[in-house]
């Protein structure tokens, strides 16, 4: 099968996906490019008596379930994207008029967002947006989007708690989304002549989805009454803490599967504390800490109980601050190198020498991973999107490799109250 090109305005399949997604589960064989043929058809309007049936059904999905002019209008206008000093000095207020302020902004906000989404799942190649699992994507993004702009203005405290309830459902509703997004793309792939589509897409894609989640989380977690918390802002981290809680989720994983794991120790300043948000963190740190374990284990398969350390650097300035995770695992070839960066789609089930978060560990991810998908999702995609999240964080992942004896990786943040200006959520 060819790659078919985009539908003209981004609406060819986009309009219809909804409706033939419901009608494949009800039996439908009906492949892509015969749907692209049939929307032709139906404009013609010269198809036989079943096509006639399918496209009343079809129409009756789409209009109680996807209103397209709303998310054209609302995919036009801009975000509005804050810092989260701005975050931080909303604070408290002891009648509670900073939730409903809160609130309100997202009421306005996260329908524009999720309609940038829907964009770009209509903007890409007709033969990706046909997938069946991509398509589930989508239909979760509609229905967001449908709730969220159906939701009444927040004028009482009982209204902002019903508005809570519907975020936290939409959190858990789209908490598999990077997998079922990996599991498209793994499948859809092959059609595919040029694979930068699906990297631009996904870096975007993901980073909208970690802000989205991070406003999410917040709003709620203003709720809560955590020390040293405002929101989901720590107002006092320490980096060599949180280094800590992954170290250990990550020498369990590693015990788990190769009988043992390295030692880390971590070093610079170890001290120091300021302000900043733990959750792109505890993403991006079992990330990096389990691909170096790995590489240690797999590299010293002879002797699993003599294997070397990995040491773990903290660098803390007025601008930004550094980890650097460097491990003796004989490094990266220089083959792989340029590719380490690129989405490649395989799950942690397809690789035999992937650490699995397994039923015996599902509960420790659960704990502590706040809401979001567990951290492994697989070979292939935890580097590129730790990469694409520490950018969209005004900072930069960048792997150094020294073959033959192991890996530096540099994951480099801007402060949120430092020197230049921070990033916006």
């Amino acid at each position: 099968m060819t790659m078919l090109g985009r539908a003209a305005g981004g609406r060819g399949w986009a309009a219809l996906a909804p409706a033939w997604a419901r009608a494949r589960s009800g039996g439908s064989t009906t492949s892509a490019s015969d749907h692209h043929h049939q929307h032709h058809q139906q404009q013609q309007q010269s198809q036989p008596h079943h096509h006639h049936e399918m496209t009343k059904e079809r129409s009756k999905a789409v209009s109680t379930f996807y209103n397209q002019t709303a998310i054209d209008s609302a995919a036009e206008r801009a975000s509005v994207r804050l810092t989260p000093t701005t975050m931080l000095y909303a604070g408290k207020s002891p009648d509670g008029s900073h939730l409903l302020k809160s609130a309100r902004y997202l009421l306005k906000e996260l329908p524009v967002r999720i309609a940038h989404r829907i964009a770009g799942i209509r903007g890409l190649p007709f033969i990706l947006g046909c997938n069946p699992t991509i398509l589930q994507v989508h239909e979760l993004y509609i229905r967001a989007f449908q709730k969220l702009t159906e939701f009444p203005p927040i004028k009482s405290g009982e209204i902002e708690g019903q508005y809570c309830r519907l975020l936290q459902q939409l959190l858990d509703d789209h908490r598999d989304v990077v997998t079922l997004l990996a599991e498209g793309f793994r499948e859809s792939r092959k059609y595919l002549e040029d694979e930068s589509v699906i990297q631009s897409f996904l870096d975007k894609t993901l980073t909208a989805r970690l802000g989205i989640r991070m406003l999410a989380t917040h709003h709620l977690a203003l709720h809560e009454d955590r020390p040293d918390f405002v929101g989901i802002i720590c107002t006092r981290l320490s980096p060599k803490k949180i280094i800590e809680k992954w170290v250990d989720f990550a020498r369990r994983l590693c015990e788990h599967k190769y009988g043992n794991a390295p030692r880390v120790r971590i070093s610079g300043h170890v001290a120091a504390r300021f302000p900043y948000i733990p959750m792109p963190l505890d993403y991006i740190l079992p990330e990096l800490l389990k691909n170096a374990m790995r590489a240690t284990m797999e590299s010293h398969l002879d002797t699993p109980y003599n294997v070397p350390d990995i040491v773990v650097t903290i660098a803390n300035n007025d601008i930004d601050f550094i980890i650097r995770i460097s491990d003796r695992g004989g490094g990266i070839p220089h083959c792989s190198l340029k590719k380490v960066m690129d989405y490649h789609f395989t799950t942690a089930v397809n690789i035999p020498g992937e650490l699995q978060n397994d039923s015996l560990l599902q509960d420790m991810v659960d704990l502590v991973n706040s809401g979001q998908s567990s951290p492994m999702h697989g070979f292939g995609f935890g580097l590129p999107t730790s990469r694409a999240y520490a950018e969209y964080l005004s900072g930069s992942l960048i792997v150094q490799s020294l073959q033959g004896i192991g890996t530096d990786v540099y994951l480099r943040l801007r402060h949120i109250d430092g020197k230049e200006e921070s990033f916006r959520i």
